[in-house]
């Protein structure tokens, strides 16, 4: 396909985001930026979130890692679902009840200082990493297709995103965010739809012929049942809860999104429709899987590999797309962008707001409007430069699939929040000596980084697939229960 057409379609769609930047960031304010005035509809956000929790990596990987992984995906995904019912019932009326503009607030209320602090930092530094990979994915495959061609090295159109989402976020912030992530949730679904109707119909056979046939030859097993497998299904299951726990309701970019809601019954709704949502989507992701890997199959399309001979997942969907026909790839290119914008508006909103309200404590010193209007622009700038260096430095890294990279570093980041919020919530006779929660959150990790690399050696075989996130979670709630002492009245 003409590269100029490639990027004809991505101008198009860009100019469509900045027009829906522009109204809703009109007459902004501090308030509509960090919390969009609190006047989101429930149902506006829920569909957006779609966009938002699918991003770029799940956009690829997903359909690719059929290939490999058969569809156990999905026991992540029904885990998903329990994860959201704990955010509803659990967190949701915690965030309310204290009007949180930064989720990590009520971890000073609970321990102090240096725990807020703690849980800010570990939630910038995963959010930073996870959702630049998630990007550079996104850069990567128009680098592939369209500036390659044209002799353009990759820095200049990860300059380009950064640049664009930086310029559309600048004003209207979040409010910006949950309505730009609607458009990006369209055309996210839109694309896997018609790339799997395109191609029932080259084939001339229907969806149902080609999953008969994929389960045929075993691409759509659902449930691994050997325990030692880091696919095995109960992890699975238990690794999606956890994940959503933590990369949704620990997580500032996503729960800020709700927090944009009216009251907490219409937050609790967005969620609730956002869980069963994401399943349908999921299943539609993993049929595209199988769809691709069927034409393949059927015409002898070659599948990429590198340069060892091993298929490279995360270039299955887009070599397919753009081999059908111009259609596919521009629908392709279209979910693509969409999926980059939607991982990366919102993170970059989120890591504004936590440093602002976490480091800065913007509630507590007194700023006037103005003030806090040029500090939030130049952190906003900032960080955007930050994501941009992630996104160039790790080039040389990309030889496997991103989501199972994506999730690793959940794994590690992640845990400390869940293991800070477990104790906080449900540990209320003990008061945790602050100032050593720092070094209790950073031992975790490292002990967990040590035990899923040897996990095999130490563990009779066992290996640690995404549940690392759980011991990790579970390894800094002893750390806090060993740093702690008992009080006589419990803290609220």
């Amino acid at each position: 396909m003409n590269p100029a057409i490639i990027f004809s379609v991505f101008i198009a769609y860009t100019a469509l985001l900045f027009v829906i930047a522009h109204f809703t960031s009109r007459k902004s304010t501090n308030d509509t930026f960090f919390k969009g005035n609190r006047k989101s509809p429930w149902f506006v956000v829920a569909y957006g979130m779609i966009g938002a929790s699918l991003s770029g990596v799940t956009f690829m990987s997903v359909p690719g890692g059929v290939y490999t992984g058969q569809f156990t995906y999905m026991g992540i995904v029904l885990g998903y679902v329990i994860g959201y019912a704990v955010i509803a019932c659990v967190l949701l009326p915690l965030y309310y009840k204290l009007n949180l503009t930064s989720i990590y607030s009520y971890l000073e209320t609970r321990f102090g200082v240096h725990s807020e602090r703690t849980g800010a930092a570990f939630f910038l530094l995963s959010r930073l990493l996870g959702s630049a990979l998630r990007m550079y994915l996104v850069v990567f495959v128009l680098y592939e297709y369209v500036f390659k061609t044209w002799g353009i090295p990759f820095w200049v159109p990860a300059v380009v995103f950064i640049c664009i989402i930086l310029l559309y976020t600048f004003k209207g912030g979040i409010k910006t965010v949950v309505w730009t992530d609607t458009l990006q949730t369209t055309f996210l679904i839109l694309a896997a739809v018609l790339t799997v109707v395109y191609i029932t119909r080259n084939l001339g056979c229907g969806i149902g012929e080609i999953l008969k046939a994929s389960e045929a030859e075993g691409y759509t097993k659902l449930f691994e049942t050997d325990w030692t497998h880091n696919k095995f299904w109960l992890k699975q299951v238990l690794s999606g809860a956890f994940i959503t726990i933590t990369m949704t309701g620990l997580d500032q970019d996503m729960m800020q999104k709700n927090l944009t809601c009216k009251n907490l019954r219409d937050a609790q709704k967005n969620v609730m429709t956002s869980s069963g949502l994401f399943i349908l989507v999921n299943i539609v992701f993993l049929s595209l899987g199988a769809a691709l890997i069927y034409y393949a199959h059927q015409t002898g399309f070659p599948l990429p590999v590198n340069g060892s001979g091993v298929v490279v997942n995360d270039k299955i969907f887009p070599s397919v797309a753009f081999s059908l026909s111009n259609f596919t790839a521009i629908v392709f290119v279209l979910g693509l962008v969409a999926a980059g914008y939607s991982s990366a508006d919102g993170t970059l909103t989120a890591l504004t707001t936590t440093f602002c309200f976490d480091f800065l404590h913007f509630e507590k010193r007194g700023f006037s409007e103005q003030q806090i209007t040029r500090y939030r622009k130049w952190i906003h700038v900032c960080f955007a430069l930050l994501y941009l260096l992630v996104i160039i430095l790790f080039r040389p890294f990309h030889n496997e699939s991103l989501i199972d990279k994506v999730f690793d570093i959940a794994g590690l980041t992640y845990g400390p929040l869940l293991g800070l919020y477990t104790f906080g919530l449900f540990v209320k006779n003990r008061k945790v000596n602050d100032k050593a929660v720092p070094f209790i959150a950073v031992a975790s990790p490292v002990i967990s980084y040590v035990l899923k690399t040897y996990s095999k050696e130490l563990l009779w075989g066992y290996q640690f697939g995404f549940e690392i996130l759980i011991v990790n979670g579970l390894l800094t709630f002893l750390g806090l229960l060993l740093f702690s002492k008992r009080l006589t009245q419990a803290p609220c």
